[in-house]
């Protein structure tokens, strides 16, 4: 059970539905929804916090807003350079590696499709490691969902045969490794 390998019991299960459904509720609100003191609600929420098990994270509802989203699934013999990839890309939101057929999926978004196409081309579907490219464009979601949003992508104009040219975080990031060895 969730709970358990958590280490949740049930006060911090229901704090945690209630922060989830209504993130502006204040910490008085709750305590009053769940008959726990306010003080008690604050220690928890700081606790829960601080174990890494909740965070309140802004970003953009990608439910009402107009951009493209888009996942792609790879299979590619060099994981790990993809994922640190995702962590300086400004179109890649997230990735996770995968078990089964493909090895990591990332998620993009972008106000232009063909931004998103362009990166899928150069920085995946040219490489040799890279041996397997799915791209899905989401067109619906069921619930909100908040992501972080690097709105330094809108200042990138990715092309096909150099990526996102001088200004690619990317390799700028690999530049400045290669400079400290």
């Amino acid at each position: 059970m969730i709970s358990e390998r958590l280490e949740l019991d049930e006060i911090d299960r229901k704090i945690i539905t209630l922060v989830q459904e209504h993130p502006d509720m204040t910490h008085t609100q709750i305590a009053q929804k769940i008959d726990r003191s306010q003080p008690t609600v604050g220690m928890r929420i700081k606790k829960l916090e601080s174990n890494g098990i909740l965070k309140f994270q802004p970003g953009i509802n990608f439910k009402r807003v107009d951009l493209y989203l888009a996942t792609v699934e790879l299979k590619t013999r060099n994981p790990e350079e993809i994922m640190d990839m995702a962590r300086y890309c400004p179109f890649m939101l997230n990735a996770f590696r995968l078990s089964g057929e493909h090895n990591i999926c990332i998620m993009l978004a972008s106000s232009q499709l063909e931004k998103l196409d362009n990166i899928i081309n150069f920085h995946f579907r040219n490489q040799e490691d890279v041996q397997n490219v799915s791209m899905e464009i989401v067109t619906d979601i069921a619930k909100d969902l908040i992501l972080p949003i690097d709105f330094d992508s809108e200042n990138h104009n990715p092309t096909i045969e150099e990526g996102c040219g001088p200004n690619c975080k990317w390799k700028q990031a690999q530049e400045a490794e290669k400079k400290e060895e």
